[in-house]
């Protein structure tokens, strides 16, 4: 959603390589190797922890929808707590995602 494809892509080689064998998992139905739920965004959304040598990387996603999995934000964490931009941020995306029709 919005910008996280061109944002995961920035992240340096071993991150953007650990957030994809990750999400792959989540495809499959499988847990990442270490998240948390972030009920502050949304019912649902989990979040990728990811680390390397240049510091600590998140990626926030969706996986309850039948559709497709929805990565919501992608960033860089620089401090122990998650911005409140980055929270809304992911809060205005998950809001986005169409909601399913009920036959």
């Amino acid at each position: 959603m919005g910008s996280s494809h061109s944002d995961l892509k920035a992240f340096p080689d071993e991150a953007r390589r650990d957030a994809g064998f990750n999400l792959d998992f989540v495809q499959r139905g499988l847990d990442p190797q270490e998240w948390k739920p972030m009920k502050t965004v949304g019912a649902g959304v989990n979040e990728i922890r990811l680390r390397d040598a240049s510091g600590a990387y998140r990626v926030l996603y969706l996986a309850t929808r039948p559709e497709a999995v929805y990565v919501l934000h992608c960033f860089q964490k620089k401090t122990e707590r998650t911005s409140q931009h980055d929270i809304d941020l992911a809060k205005i995306r998950f809001k986005a995602i169409p909601k399913p029709v009920r036959k």
